[in-house]
């Protein structure tokens, strides 16, 4: 079980449900960029307002789905309203607290590599860049074979992901990436809140063509249902 102080994104949506505090908001820190905010009441957006790729992702969702790192419900919330048999799956104790006082039905509070089901399911849906969960380039083979436990013949991955190229290119067009490194998309995050500073993590952000790559390589189909508007993309990906 994840510790409060350990836990800085559950804290400041715990936060904010029971007492509407707004003054405070997440910071983070990465290892390739400078330090940045994500303000809590992102978190707690209504369909309206997310961006055009999610609701195209929600639009797609089909059968049993399962959200995972749901965060404060408000995809799951909305598949509900929909109609969709949905299970939220959260790492964040205090993020699943607050689903299940939002009214999301089901709430699994575990990491998705440890999460066992006796069921499957037809959407796997992984937004807000929840690909990212692979760490590195290098998790794929344990990321597939748990999504072959989890998904039905005929399922679907829905997720949506960056290419970061952009914050390689130089002024004359040219990518400034060292070719003998780690994958640019490799991030390392740190998240605080207040006097909650949570452990570093790896995370991952994709390019449409290598995560295509990744998924064809371990048996599944690849389809890049849209852009977005700033080097990002959705795609699908299925058996």
């Amino acid at each position: 079980m994840i510790q409060a102080q350990n836990d800085p994104i559950g804290q400041a949506g715990l936060d904010y449900f029971l007492n509407g505090q707004r003054s405070t908001d997440i910071k983070v820190w990465s290892d390739i960029a400078e330090s940045d905010t994500l303000p809590v009441h992102y978190l707690f957006r209504t369909y309206h307002e997310m961006p055009s790729l999610e609701q195209k992702a929600l639009a797609l969702c089909k059968g049993k789905v399962l959200d995972v790192g749901a965060g404060m419900g408000s995809h799951a919330l909305y598949l509900q309203d929909q109609g969709h048999a949905v299970t939220a799956l959260e790492i964040s104790p205090l993020a699943c607290e607050v689903m299940s006082r939002r009214g999301v039905s089901q709430v699994v509070n575990a990491d998705f590599f440890k999460h066992a089901s006796d069921q499957k399911y037809d959407t796997i849906l992984l937004l807000m860049n929840g690909i990212g969960l692979v760490g590195t380039v290098n998790g794929f083979p344990t990321f597939f074979k748990k999504i072959k436990e989890l998904l039905n013949p005929g399922g679907q991955i829905l997720l949506d992901s960056s290419d970061l190229r952009y914050l390689y290119i130089d002024e004359d067009g040219s990518m400034l990436i060292n070719l003998n490194g780690r994958y640019y998309g490799e991030v390392e995050y740190r998240m605080s809140y207040g006097d909650y500073k949570g452990k570093r993590f790896k995370w991952l952000f994709i390019d449409d063509q290598l995560m295509a790559h990744h998924a064809e390589k371990h048996g599944f189909k690849f389809e890049k249902i849209a852009d977005g508007t700033h080097y990002d993309y959705l795609a699908r990906i299925n058996f």
